[in-house]
């Protein structure tokens, strides 16, 4: 019950912070197009709370993701699409039909097959179709492989997906010192594009290993920065080399303590 109340508590706030007479002029001025972003924003943010274990700091962050679906689903109420009770029991009923084994008392269903079903329902009926456009590049470039090799296009062996990277990073080579921007950037999307391929078959989630990388990195340039400070300098008063010689001595202090 505490929650029921809570979340009609936070309906009503959008509903007044949306009223065209007495609510705030930012919320009222929104649509869906200028709320996505932040609502991919807030997901994101979910994900870094997670990747941090900042447990204490997760309800705010899911609370800030939470107020975005309130956000849509009142915009399209107003317009007299659909409101948010239809959100909710529609998920409900999704994951309700896709798991009939506990439910319902029936058979545990072949994933793939009901998900084909759920797209035949949408009218999707080529195999890239519902590959959301919104999804980080990474990630959908990974979602639309792993379509495509359901229907059997796909390279067997990991060695043939690094062929590929290689004959890509030839080309890209070749277009740096042969070819216009446009043609760099069309290669370079090619290399990333198989990168995510080689990702799927290792099992490596891209999306989570870069920013892992991204984490890395942010270590052990601050382990630069900390360095120089204690002879009260920064980064731009140094030198690459010095620079490179302390990037190797944060990856030791980070090996030694792995140990």
């Amino acid at each position: 019950m505490r929650a029921e109340t809570e979340l009609r508590r936070l309906i009503e706030v959008m509903e007044r912070l949306r009223d065209p007479e007495t609510g705030c002029p930012w919320d009222v001025a929104q649509s869906f197009a200028t709320i996505a972003p932040y609502t991919i924003e807030e997901a994101y943010e979910v994900a870094d709370t997670i990747e941090r274990e900042a447990w204490d700091e997760l309800p705010a962050e899911l609370g800030d993701l939470l107020f975005q679906t309130i956000f849509h689903a009142r915009i399209a109420e107003e317009a007299g699409l659909f409101d948010f009770a239809d959100v909710a029991r529609g998920i409900a009923d999704k994951m309700i039909a896709r798991h009939p084994h506990i439910f319902e008392g029936g058979e545990k269903p072949d994933w793939e097959a009901l998900k084909a079903a759920e797209r035949a329902a949408r009218s999707e009926t080529r195999v890239l179709d519902g590959v959301a456009l919104g999804l980080p590049a990474l990630t959908r470039a990974v979602k639309l492989q792993r379509r495509a090799a359901r229907v059997g296009f796909d390279w067997p062996s990991t060695d043939q997906v690094l062929d590929k990277v290689a004959e890509e990073m030839a080309e890209l080579v070749e277009a740096r010192d042969e070819k216009a921007q446009a043609d760099i950037a069309e290669e370079f999307g090619d290399l990333l594009f198989v990168m995510a391929n080689l990702a799927r078959h290792l099992d490596v989630d891209p999306e989570q290993a870069l920013r892992a990388a991204n984490a890395k990195f942010t270590r052990r340039f601050s382990f630069i920065e900390d360095a120089l400070s204690k002879d009260g300098r920064t980064p731009a008063e140094s030198s690459l080399e010095e620079m490179d010689g302390l990037w190797n001595d944060a990856k030791a202090a980070e090996r030694a303590t792995a140990t």
